[in-house]
């Protein structure tokens, strides 16, 4: 989403080009893209980005959603395993030189509310929820394309914070509909605080995930 695009833009000084916004880190040119929300739109933007340019590593950055309501907010998440929730395929991504890897991560286009299927995935070693690491990681395996996933924690599944009609505040491309909001705060005036708390843990997830991508890429030499 522009969101957690607009940290690595700041921080890297990106330039705009057609195929995405393009700067260097250390002496390795990078190109960002923003892919937009759910699975086919990661998928095309992928496949899209591969088609365009040469691309030596895809890391994938961003926010995810924790399973539980422990996990602090701004956490770092460096899964094992990504998991389509859609087809149980599973990808493993090439480790970063940021710490262990840890758990599974569950794509899926669908909000997962149900506490029932939070314990299930839970009890399957899912630790944070989103909505297009799969399909850029099914990409990229396609290509022969290494890939990494560094994502923060914006939001915890349990503890309120989302609920169904969050997704319809915002359009596909993850630009926030400003009418739509205020018709959701007009049905809904008690969740402003929800809402203010959401939008920080949204920026401060998007700027520690920003932080680790390049911290990893200057890293990798």
């Amino acid at each position: 989403m522009p969101l957690e695009l607009r940290p690595l833009r700041r921080r890297l000084r990106l330039q705009k080009t057609d195929p995405g916004l393009v700067g260097r880190i250390g002496d390795r040119e990078v190109i960002a893209v923003a892919t937009g929300m759910g699975t086919a739109r990661a998928h095309a933007a992928t496949i899209r980005l591969l088609d365009t340019v040469d691309i030596e590593w895809v890391i994938v950055v961003g926010i995810t959603g924790a399973i539980d309501i422990d996990t602090p907010i701004g956490a770092l998440i460096m899964p094992e395993l990504v998991v389509n929730g859609a087809d149980g395929s599973e990808y493993r991504p090439k480790p970063l030189p940021l710490g262990n890897a840890h758990g599974k991560m569950w794509t899926s286009d669908e909000l997962i509310l149900d506490p029932v299927v939070h314990a299930e995935l839970r009890a399957q070693g899912v630790v944070s929820l989103d909505m297009e690491t799969a399909a850029v990681a099914e990409v990229c395996q396609q290509r022969g394309v290494p890939w990494s996933v560094v994502r923060a924690i914006s939001d915890r599944a349990g503890d309120g914070s989302v609920d169904a009609e969050v997704l319809g505040i915002t359009y596909p491309d993850g630009r926030p509909k400003f009418w739509a909001v205020a018709r959701y705060l007009a049905r809904h005036p008690e969740a402003l605080p929800r809402l203010v708390r959401l939008a920080r843990g949204s920026k401060l997830a998007s700027e520690r995930a920003a932080d680790a991508a390049v911290w990893a890429v200057t890293l990798s030499g």
